[in-house]
């Protein structure tokens, strides 16, 4: 009887074998030693934040689509029917396998077991990345990758986008730069967590001296308290012991290796300069944007300004109209006066001189509101 919810899993081991588990989490608990806070960071069903973190024998990884837990001979990455997960996973069983280096040229691995301690320290080269680095290098190019893809594939539909706003201003252009400054604010958001998380990493020692698992499992089987370490570790545990075992005989002291961080270093600023280059195409890409924006901004503020203009002239226009309609309005009136009899040719004076004064009116208003800057020139 299962005491929790199944989760599927695929284990990728230190030959590029994969193979595709069912277990529950208190299974995955106890093969990995982790704890359930930490199995939660990596729960689908849960929105955690991406994080990288460093536990006593494994590496808890939740970045963007990867979720994975990393040992020092094997890695679980949840949800293995993912598209996004499937290439990463080619990806490791490509590059997880690491073939023996021998010094000597021409040597045959059937040698006599006489060299068999000869042979074992010229195959496993000291300047060997560990399993865990290369797991996790893995996967950090993987995030990368893919984040970096999203931000071209924005940037090939953006630019064209706010071009075409520019040129014509129109409620469907308007909306589809809309969503895609949505989209960019969201990737944005993203790139900027995964980009934290290797800064924090970056600036603390102590953090990146946690992901050194081997390290930490040579110091392990080199103390007295060895046999109470390999009962947690997979049956390939010998094998790896024996190697750790002949690179300790070569490591002069593990007080100075485990405040040397510099592999691990070097490898995260590589990532991490990939995911600023990144940050900074989002960033030019946010600048174009607003850039767009206060552009149309202006062409709307001078759209604005030409009604402004235009109800101008035609409020003058009206108390030109006005001064007419008041002159034609006291001639009009049905009241008799002594002025009107013998005087029929004064009406066309009236009409002229009217008009010469309404437009005298709307002359003055206009040249007055180009003196002072109100309409253009």
């Amino acid at each position: 009887m299962k005491t929790g919810v199944s989760r599927r899993w695929i284990l990728v081991d230190s030959k590029g074998q994969s193979s595709i588990l069912d277990l529950d989490k208190y299974a995955i608990m106890k093969r990995v030693s982790i704890h359930a806070r930490d199995l939660r960071i990596l729960d689908p069903l849960l929105s955690y934040p991406s994080a990288i973190f460093g536990r006593e024998k494994a590496i808890v990884l939740n970045l963007e689509h990867i979720k994975a837990i990393i040992t020092t001979d094997e890695v679980l990455i949840r949800d293995p029917m993912d598209e996004n997960v499937l290439p990463v996973v080619e990806e490791l069983q490509r590059r997880l396998p690491l073939p023996a280096i021998n010094l000597g040229e021409g040597e045959d691995d059937d040698q006599p077991v006489v060299n068999g301690t000869r042979n074992e320290m010229q195959t496993v080269e000291p300047t060997e990345f560990p399993f865990e680095f290369r797991a996790l290098e893995v996967a950090l190019e993987g995030v990368c990758s893919y984040l970096d893809t999203q931000t071209r594939e924005l940037e090939t539909a953006a630019y064209p986008a706010l071009d075409e706003l520019t040129s014509k201003i129109s409620s469907r252009n308007l909306d589809r730069v809309r969503k895609l400054k949505s989209a960019m604010t969201r990737l944005t958001s993203r790139v900027q967590k995964v980009r934290d998380d290797l800064e924090q990493l970056l600036e603390d020692d102590g953090d990146m001296a946690d992901l050194y698992l081997s390290r930490k499992l040579v110091a392990g089987v080199s103390s007295p308290l060895s046999g109470q370490v390999a009962p947690y570790w997979s049956p390939d545990t010998s094998s790896i012991r024996s190697k750790l075992l002949s690179k300790a005989s070569r490591i002069s002291g593990i007080t100075h290796e485990e405040t040397d961080v510099e592999e691990l270093e070097m490898l995260l600023e590589a990532y991490f300069v990939q995911i600023e280059s990144t940050m900074n195409k989002l960033t030019t890409l946010r600048e174009y944007i607003d850039d767009t924006e206060d552009y149309i901004n202006i062409q709307l503020d001078n759209h604005r300004n030409q009604l402004i203009q235009l109800e101008l002239f035609l409020s003058s226009g009206t108390v030109c109209l006005t001064v007419y309609s008041l002159v034609a309005a006291i001639l009009g009136m049905n009241i008799p006066v002594p002025w009107k009899k013998d005087h029929g040719y004064i009406f066309k004076w009236v009409v002229i001189l009217a008009g010469i004064a309404s437009a005298s009116v709307f002359l003055s208003i206009i040249t007055y509101a180009r003196h002072k800057g109100l309409v253009g020139s």
